[in-house]
């Protein structure tokens, strides 16, 4: 089963990723712009999603994608661990977070890191 130390590991390989501690969480960030957080209970992750594709993304597998209330009017989604079908589907949610954060010219300098490419 895939776990928080494997999501913090994944995060941690993608170029210039740095973890820092904010609302007494894991943040990790890539050129100081935050794309990933695992809260407390570590059930879970949330990563940014444009509100348009998370609508589609909670409509088409809601045991794997919610929003608490607290957090409806963000650009984030959480991600329950236990619903993750392999780690290959962890790196290219996190990947996809990432590529949301990175400046341009980091995405284009790592085009191995785009959902769907294998990890190097």
């Amino acid at each position: 089963m895939i776990d928080a130390e494997d999501v913090r590991r994944t995060a941690l390989s993608f170029p210039e990723t740095v973890e820092k501690e904010a609302w007494r969480m894991p943040t990790f960030r890539v050129a100081g712009k935050m794309y990933l957080t695992i809260p407390d209970d570590q059930t879970s992750f949330a990563v940014r999603c444009p509100r348009h594709e998370r609508r589609e993304l909670i409509a088409a597998e809601p045991e794997k994608f919610w929003v608490p209330p607290h957090e409806a009017s963000s650009a984030w989604v959480r991600v329950r661990l236990a619903a993750l079908e392999d780690l290959a589907e962890l790196r290219d949610i996190l990947v996809d977070s990432w590529r949301q954060a990175a400046p341009d010219r980091l995405a284009e300098q790592h085009p191995e890191l785009r959902p769907g490419a294998s990890a190097g």
